[in-house]
């Protein structure tokens, strides 16, 4: 998660309880949390997010077209229902608007299964023809910068670093068939075991496709996928930010790796003249190149082959879209049944024209109170913190002035965009689900491009708004809140304001957090890559951040199985700086409106820490978690909340946490940064 925030001027406290909002009943229980789902037998102590959450952990099946359960779900599904009631509206009104035409177009063409299954793979010929028709290394590059087309390097634009008013090109690794690198060099049974399903699942889509293949074929994909992922970057590595700036220009890229042929590739992808490109992962590019060299051009022709009518199978017949489910959603991630094609048919349509949705999403689903009530939330979390960076112990003067600046520059956007992509030169094509699907690739791309190279435009938004996340944009220095995630349980304003500042007080805090995070913190006020702290500030700092990577490294959910601390750090810096600022934030809260009063027993500061904890309320399949903690930076959530208020000095005071109890941590282990 990410996001952004202004300076508000002495903001006054939110009034978040049920007499400041006209809807009258919180949407969980009667002061915001589901009693149901707590599990009193375990103690807090030993298991804070089982006392909250066991009952429901115990109650609650993960839907067999998931691979989890959990507040995130259920609001997931909400939206693909009302979603799918604006694609609906639009698809058939008596007179349809042009946008109505094209979401309808869209979605039609997807749902349409008898023509898509008498279809087969004729949609597919044209672009196999295209990978056929390759003669030389110089064409199978042109091929890879295609909108559609799989290649071993990713090229874009995006904000430069250290001059982020204006865009810059980027290259770097990209993904491969496998989830990382991790898949294709594991050798415990599970990552064997997945690799001889990927080795079976290569060989279908070749069938179907009508590919030349076999088994020989399958081990010189994979075998090649396998090289890449060698010189590929560990998932740890990627998030360090001063490790991934390395921009070069033309003639440093084509030293690092000539066999790409950059002023003709560069050109090809629609940036000709790009005088600076940032290479994240300089290694893996150059090794790519090397393999580029050095694997027959025969080889690199079976692998791009297979990866289009792979990476498309969905929108094809009923036997590459049950194959890439069987391998990608079952093997992989534990899913049982494949998902209702009109809910697969809302994702494409997001997917494809999602602000255009999303601006109908947020006049008919968001009201303005929110936004008022959240504006005034995020100033008093800002207020926290900056009371608690203004006498933090540990910070040099120097450094605690610009850290202040940085806060209080802070850009918050709430609910939606101010203004909405135009998709009216999107060509939809009725019965064309896959050229469909590439043109809006296509149309991306050049919507890209048209940015370049003009001032960044702070007003973009990287979500839409009835997507159900949040999040940090270092280089704008900017935090994001769509609409739909300001919903219970993150957000209601009718619960208690305990469970409100401990859900999405926490969330705001998480986002604000990232602004100081391990790799947000060498971002400047401004959003420039800058060294702006002491070296006294660093180690200071460090030291403290060590040891919370210790601490997660413990976690262990499966036998032979950890949370990595230095890969998930950032973020689970920025879920224990969001408590605690979230805290007192509602220390603050009650200065002004009064003391909590205690409701079924639990005093306000008990329902702040079961308010957060409900909100990390998930379980996932197995597979699943396991990929989330080889690839993903955030945590697991049952260690997003033990791990946290673990090391929150209230949350001992607040359950009367004593030493003996599993999650006691000593005062002198507990990890405090602001």
């Amino acid at each position: 998660m990410s996001v952004r925030v202004f300076l508000l001027a002495a903001a006054a406290t939110i009034a978040l309880g049920t007499t400041a909002v006209s809807q009258t009943r919180p949407v969980y229980g009667s002061w915001g949390y589901d009693a149901a789902a707590m599990d009193r037998a375990v103690k807090p102590g030993d298991d804070f997010w089982a006392f909250v959450n066991g009952s429901w952990d115990k109650a609650t099946p993960i839907a067999p077209d998931r691979s989890s359960a959990g507040p995130f779900v259920t609001l997931s599904d909400q939206s693909e229902k009302d979603v799918r009631a604006i694609v609906d509206s639009l698809a058939n009104a008596p007179q349809r608007t042009a946008l109505g035409g094209q979401v309808g177009d869209y979605y039609g063409s997807f749902m349409d299964t008898a023509a898509i299954d008498a279809a087969s793979a004729a949609p597919l010929k044209p672009y196999l023809a295209r990978i056929g028709a390759v003669k030389s290394r110089a064409q199978l590059v042109a091929l890879f910068v295609q909108p559609g087309f799989a290649s071993p390097i990713d090229l874009g634009i995006t904000a430069d670093f250290k001059d982020p008013a204006k865009y810059v090109a980027t290259t770097g690794q990209k993904t491969l068939g496998l989830p990382n690198r991790a898949y294709y060099l594991g050798t415990d049974a599970k990552m064997v075991g997945y690799r001889a399903a990927y080795r079976n699942y290569i060989q279908t889509i070749q069938q179907l496709a009508g590919l030349p293949g076999g088994p020989a074929s399958a081990d010189r994909i994979i075998a090649l996928e396998t090289a890449l992922s060698r010189a590929q970057w560990e998932p740890a590595d990627r998030r360090n930010i001063d490790k991934i700036y390395n921009p070069m220009n033309q003639a440093q890229l084509i030293k690092l790796a000539p066999q790409f042929n950059w002023n003709s590739t560069l050109a090809a992808y629609g940036l000709p003249a790009a005088p600076t490109i940032i290479v994240t992962e300089p290694s893996a590019v150059a090794g790519a190149g090397s393999l580029l060299s050095s694997v027959p051009l025969s080889t690199w022709k079976e692998w791009l082959a297979f990866r289009f009518a792979s990476d498309h199978a969905g929108l094809l017949s009923k036997p590459f879209d049950d194959a890439r489910f069987a391998f990608y959603s079952r093997e992989l991630n534990g899913v049982q049944v494949q998902r209702e094609r009109w809910k697969r048919g809302v994702r494409a349509v997001n997917g494809a024209m999602g602000e255009a949705v999303g601006e109908i999403y947020v006049r008919d689903h968001y009201p303005a109170a929110s936004e008022r009530q959240m504006t005034e939330l995020i100033g008093n979390l800002r207020d926290a913190y900056q009371e608690r960076i203004s006498h933090n112990s540990w910070m040099d003067e120097a450094t605690r002035k610009e850290a202040l600046l940085k806060l209080a520059a802070f850009e918050p956007r709430i609910g939606h965009p101010t203004k909405y992509i135009d998709y009216s030169t999107l060509k939809v094509i009725k019965g064309d689900p896959l050229g469909n699907a590439l043109r809006a690739e296509e149309f991306g791309h050049q919507l890209e491009l048209s940015r370049f190279p003009k001032p960044v435009d702070r007003s973009l938004w990287g979500m839409t708004p009835q997507t159900i996340n949040a999040y940090y944009d270092p280089s704008n220095n900017q935090i994001t809140f769509p609409a739909a995630i300001l919903q219970a349980p993150f957000f209601d304003p009718a619960a208690d304001a305990a469970t409100n500042y401990g859900a999405i007080g926490a969330v705001i805090g998480h986002e604000m957090g990232h602004g100081f995070d391990d790799e947000g913190r060498k971002f400047d006020s401004k959003g420039s890559l800058r060294d702006w702290w002491s070296p006294a500030a660093v180690k200071a700092y460090s030291a403290r951040t060590d040891k919370l990577v210790s601490q997660y490294n413990a976690f262990s959910p499966y036998p032979g199985v950890n949370v990595n601390g230095k890969l998930t750090l950032g973020e689970n810096l920025g879920d224990l700086s969001g408590v605690e600022a979230a805290y007192a934030a509602y220390q603050k809260y009650q200065a002004k409106h009064g003391a909590a009063p205690v409701i079924d027993g639990l005093t306000g500061d008990q329902r702040f820490f079961i308010g957060y904890a409900q909100a990390w309320q998930e379980k996932d399949r197995e597979n699943a978690e396991r990929q989330q903690i080889l690839t993903d930076p955030h945590s697991p959530g049952k260690y997003r909340v033990n791990g946290i208020v673990r090391n929150v000095d209230a949350w001992y005071k607040a359950f009367n946490i004593q030493s003996g109890d599993a999650l006691y941590l000593a005062p002198d282990q507990r990890v405090h940064i602001w």
